[in-house]
């Protein structure tokens, strides 16, 4: 199809959900994990946009790398911090952690906020940010 120019039908716009911030970022600490052995150890938050009859729909997780539990989610019409931010709050409040917990993002706006990092220092939650190209 492509060196014919042929392509499929697409519906609907394309949205870009994910805007690199270019600032100091937190390193990627995954590379460093090779083996994930148990639960509130690392925890993964990511957003997605839902194309509904009304609109987009952005939903915000974060789910546990071991378990695979969703700790805490959140549903918005915009992809503004609030909604990533009371994801995490949620996810905070649910979970009990005791030990050293690394929360791991995509390097976008909204994980790179100032609110989402001072949520996370609070917490004694470890930023981590994925590398161009790949979440992990």
């Amino acid at each position: 199809m492509r060196i014919m120019g042929l392509r499929g039908v697409s519906r609907g716009k394309k949205v870009k959900t994910t805007i690199p911030v270019k600032d100091n970022r937190p390193e990627n600490l995954m590379n460093r994990e090779s083996t994930i052995a148990r639960t509130n150890k690392i925890e993964v938050a990511d957003f997605t946009c839902v194309s509904t009859w009304r609109g987009f729909v952005s939903v915000a997780f974060i789910i546990d790398i071991f378990s695979r539990m969703f700790f805490g989610w959140k549903d918005s019409q915009s992809m503004r911090t609030d909604f990533t931010l009371d994801a995490l709050k949620q996810a905070t409040k649910a979970r009990q952690v005791t030990d050293k917990l690394i929360h791991h993002s995509d390097r976008g706006s909204q994980y790179a906020a100032l609110s989402y990092s001072d949520r996370l220092i609070d917490e004694g939650i470890e930023p981590s940010v994925g590398s161009k190209g790949g979440f992990l």
